[in-house]
């Protein structure tokens, strides 16, 4: 955690500068209180930021992020608690770490493990997966341009039959 805090503070002014907007994502309760309030203070120096968006991931688990958005959606909606019926996607994906991003069109996992391993599991849904024997440190401009062509070739068609497709496309 030393080198989160040093990065943090190293990096902050570099990414304040150069118009990236960062964001930390996870469970930061578990995260010593002087490094919850130094990731408070670049989210809000990085806020009005628009060029790039920078998202980390820290301490996050698919699992988790499902369960506290949960936690928050019946705290503040707690009538959903004797009406579940009234409860929608729409509703809980708000709660969500990752509420203010599009969900994910390709996600590339590399060093040959072929599973999501609870990183955005709601999010994953309708995601086109790639994976890659290669290392990161190994994926390069090549890899990526391959995993891209890859992408492309794909049909996508969240949860509908290719029949479907065409139907939808006359």
């Amino acid at each position: 955690m030393r080198l989160f805090m040093q990065t943090l503070e190293r990096e902050i002014v570099r990414l304040e500068a150069q118009g990236v907007r960062l964001r930390i994502v996870g469970d930061l309760s578990a995260f010593d209180p002087s490094l919850q309030r130094l990731i408070r203070e670049a989210e809000e120096r990085t806020a009005h930021n628009s060029s790039l968006n920078l998202t980390i991931a820290a301490n996050y688990g698919g699992r988790w992020d499902v369960l506290q958005a949960m936690r928050h959606l019946l705290a503040e909606h707690p009538e959903f608690a004797t009406n579940p019926e009234a409860l929608n996607e729409a509703a809980l994906t708000k709660y969500l770490s990752m509420a203010f991003a599009p969900e994910p069109d390709l996600f590339i996992r590399t060093g040959g493990e072929q599973r999501i391993s609870n990183f955005l599991i709601w999010q994953l849904a309708y995601t086109e997966l790639y994976f890659t024997g290669l290392y990161w440190p190994d994926f390069g401009a090549k890899e990526i341009d391959a995993a891209f062509r890859w992408y492309k070739e794909r049909e996508r068609r969240f949860g509908r039959t290719s029949a479907q497709l065409a139907a939808q496309e006359k």
